[in-house]
Order: structure tokens, then C-alpha cells, then sequence
């Protein structure tokens, strides 16, 4: 076992013996407040398992749960990537046209997702509602991290390909865009993590009742802590899987540029 292998053996033991203290001390603190309100993880395991077998209230099962939420996080997302990544390069590219347009875009940046709750519910309907208060989530991160990321491009790769001839599609091609990737997938990252942030604010106003989100505000009118928790700590676990499997994909795509991530 060489000393990366080693390396990353402790890394996984040290992640374990974190969960495990957590844990400890999350059943300390129950404990000593015994209190309806802060549940132990023996209670919050076992709100699971009956949420796993025989659904919610409603019985919805928490894989339809999980799904459905999966499914919005995809549609919004995929939306953001589509419009944030060539608008980025666009106006990255053509800095006029960003300086030109920042009085609208910059803006709308800092209004928070849910403050857009209202207009949703009056002009979308249906699955529209879920992608678009998603995408908003998602959108800037990835438009804003490409866009500066061309500016970072470096001049002299560009002024090389220019003294011998290089035209400026053939520099968009073959250099601006590959030196841009690995920041295109980091603002990627980013915005996935918030698009998960929005999903309980997207699926509030939805008229199905199903999702994650859903689930967690179901049983937040009842005030069962325990099913609330694990609707809270499956949103968190379900994104910790997808930015990892997104760090390893960063690191074989990218292992031209090491610094991409760190080991």
C-alpha cells in the first residue's frame, strides 16, 4: 500500500470515527434535554426505517419521496447548466455585453429563490413551479464562475496561438474552453449544492404531495422531529453523494490539472 492508498485509508477512518462522535454526542445532548423536540438517533433511526417500509402519513414511501425531489433537482439544474454555461462564455468572451446587461443580472442575483415563491405560484403550474425556483438556485453560481473564469484565461497561451496564426474560433476551441472546464465544473458543484437548498422552498408550493421537501413540511405541521430530521439528513446525504461522485468524475476528466481538487 503505497502512501496515497495510506492516506486515504485514514481519510475514511477519520470520516468514520466524526459520524461516530456526532452521534455521542447527539445522544448526550437528547439526553440531557429530554425533550420531544430533540430526538436521539436511535428514535430518528427508527422514524426511518418506518418511513422505508411503510411510507408517510399519507403512505407515500420515502423512495417516491426521494425520486420525485431527484427528478426536479435534475430538470432545474440541467436548466441552469443549460443557459448559465454559454451565456458565461458569451459574455465572458464579449465583456460588453455583460457590462452592458449587469444593471439587470446583478440584481436579480442577490433576490433569494424563495422570494420568488409568490410569482411562481401565480404564473407556473405543475412541475414548472419545481424547475424554476431550482434553476434560479443554480443558475448564478454557474453563470457567474464561468464568466469570470475566461477572464483568468491565460494571456499567454492566447497570445502564442495569435503569433502563429490561430484564429479566434480556433482559440475558443482549443484554448479558451478546455482552460475554462475545471472552473465550469466547480461553479457545477456549487450550484448543485444550492439547487438543494431550494428544493423545500420548491416543493412548498407545488400541488403534489410528494418530494422531500414535502415530506419534511408534512410532518413539521405535526411536529414529529424525528421524521423531519431524516427528511433533513437525506437531503444532506443524497448531496454529499452527488458532489463526491462529481469530485471523482473532476478528477479523471481533469487529471491534467491536479489542483482541480484536493487530495
Amino acid at each position: 500500500m503505497n502512501d496515497k492508498q495510506k492516506e486515504q485509508v485514514k481519510t475514511v477512518l477519520y470520516n468514520i470515527l466524526s459520524l461516530i462522535v456526532v452521534a455521542v454526542l447527539w445522544t448526550l445532548f437528547s439526553a440531557w434535554q429530554q425533550s420531544p423536540f430533540f430526538p436521539p438517533p436511535a428514535d430518528i433511526w427508527k422514524a426511518f426505517v418506518g418511513l422505508a417500509t411503510q411510507g408517510d402519513i399519507e403512505g407515500i414511501s420515502l423512495a417516491r419521496h426521494i425520486w420525485a425531489s431527484l427528478i426536479r433537482i435534475f430538470a432545474g439544474f440541467a436548466a441552469a447548466c443549460a443557459l448559465g454555461i454559454p451565456l458565461g462564455l458569451a459574455m465572458g468572451l464579449w465583456p460588453r455585453m455583460y457590462n452592458r446587461t449587469r444593471a439587470v443580472l446583478e440584481p436579480i442575483r442577490f433576490i433569494p429563490p424563495i422570494a420568488w415563491i409568490p410569482m411562481a405560484i401565480v404564473l407556473l403550474v405543475g412541475f414548472s413551479r419545481y424547475a424554476f425556483l431550482i434553476w434560479l438556485g443554480a443558475f448564478f453560481p454557474i453563470f457567474i464562475t464561468t464568466l469570470l473564469s475566461v477572464t483568468r484565461v491565460n494571456p499567454v497561451h492566447v497570445n502564442v496561438a495569435k503569433v502563429f496564426g490561430a484564429s479566434r474560433s480556433y482559440i475558443i476551441r482549443k484554448i479558451v474552453i478546455p482552460s475554462v472546464l475545471p472552473d465550469i465544473a466547480t461553479g457545477m458543484r456549487v450550484g448543485l449544492g444550492i439547487a438543494w437548498m431550494c428544493i423545500v422552498a420548491a416543493e412548498m408550493i407545488g400541488g403534489e404531495m410528494i418530494g422531500v421537501g414535502r415530506l419534511i413540511l408534512k410532518y413539521a405541521e405535526l411536529i414529529r422531529m424525528g421524521e423531519i430530521i431524516v427528511g433533513m439528513l437525506v437531503i444532506g446525504i443524497i448531496g454529499f453523494l452527488m458532489n463526491e461522485i462529481f469530485i471523482v468524475v473532476e478528477k479523471r476528466v481533469f487529471r491534467w490539472r491536479s489542483e482541480v481538487s484536493i487530495d
